[in-house]
């Protein structure tokens, strides 16, 4: 297949199911995708495990792909998100227990597992919607624990810039699920979620 091809006309080569556009975009892509996971995971193989992910997902979902940016953003976006949710995923494994398990007591019924279950996903939702910059900035803070200065020198910004741009992400994530919390459990999702 020729490396000429347009995004446009690789895409509709994938959708009819050619094996040799997903291979072509494969070679185009697979580097520089590692790269990006690289640089917020900081383990090569996970970030190459994530990156295959990212390529059988575009696979499987040929038929439904509505990319209306390039393909490389796409596919940089969906790196991004990959590698945000694992470290997401591993810091929850990673206490013993997820985060709102510890809002439940002996006494709480099936009806309060059932809400902070879904408490939980509106959580995950709101932090995925963060946008992308900001949604890094504040995952390397709260789940990778890294300072204001280790995010800044890994991101190349000034402090000042990480600082705005959790301000930022605290704002808006507080705006999201403001109208699923009472004030008491905004204040637990804070100490739980945000609070260094």
């Amino acid at each position: 297949m020729s490396e000429q091809l347009t995004d446009k006309e690789l895409l509709a080569k994938l959708a009819q199911g050619d094996t040799t556009a997903v291979d072509t975009i494969f070679r185009q892509h697979y580097a520089s995708l590692c790269l990006t996971a690289n640089r917020v995971l900081r383990n090569t193989t996970k970030a190459e495990d994530l990156v295959q992910d990212v390529f059988f997902e575009l696979w499987r979902k040929r038929k439904q792909l509505h990319i209306h940016s390039s393909l490389a953003a796409y596919l940089k976006r969906a790196t991004m998100n990959k590698a945000l949710n694992y470290i997401r995923d591993e810091k929850i494994k990673s206490s013993g227990e997820e985060p709102l398990q510890m809002m439940r007591s002996k006494e709480t019924g099936v009806q309060r597992q059932l809400e902070a279950s879904e408490l939980k996903k509106k959580i995950d939702q709101a932090i995925d919607e963060l946008p992308e910059r900001c949604r890094l900035i504040f995952c390397l803070s709260r789940f990778e624990e890294m300072s204001y200065q280790e995010i800044a020198n890994e991101l190349d910004l000034s402090i000042k810039t990480v600082e705005n741009q959790i301000t930022k992400a605290l704002r808006l994530l507080r705006q999201k699920l403001g109208v699923y919390l009472s004030s008491i459990l905004l204040f637990i999702i804070e100490w739980l979620f945000f609070l260094n």
